[in-house]
């Protein structure tokens, strides 16, 4: 399983008229804890893309355990769980002081740019197999 860890301090901005995020903006947490887990890993979303691929989210779900508020600082951990052919899930954890606070998951697909579900490139498939082993 592959694993990274993402500090967020909620802004101002992110949260609604109660005060407490608003549940949209935990998506776009998600993707930055996703952009960073494929950082690890050596691989570059912006070249994924350069190289043709394309990562679109095919299924998404969020749980919501506790609130967070304005200048909460989260963090999220996203763990690559599964990969099976042109396939993946992420599952994100996020906790605020050690706690958790919502929980989720993203799968995505490999699609070429004219939209055609392809297989992932070997460097991706290689970078998670070498990542998996080490853990």
């Amino acid at each position: 399983m592959v694993t990274a860890r993402k500090e967020i301090r909620v802004r101002y901005a992110e949260t609604d008229m109660m005060g407490i995020t608003y549940h949209a903006n935990y998506f776009v947490w998600f993707e930055t804890a996703r952009i960073h887990l494929l950082k690890t890993l050596g691989i570059s979303y912006r070249e994924l893309e350069k190289a043709g691929y394309l990562l679109p989210v095919i299924e998404c779900h969020a749980r919501f355990h506790k609130p967070v508020t304005f200048d909460d600082i989260t963090v999220v951990e996203a763990r690559l769980k599964e990969l099976e052919g042109v396939r993946f899930k992420i599952e994100y954890f996020v906790t605020c002081e050690g706690v958790r606070v919502t929980t989720g998951y993203t799968v995505h697909a490999f699609m070429d740019l004219s939209g055609q579900v392809t297989r992932p490139p070997s460097e991706f498939v290689q970078a998670v197999k070498s990542k998996t082993l080490e853990c």
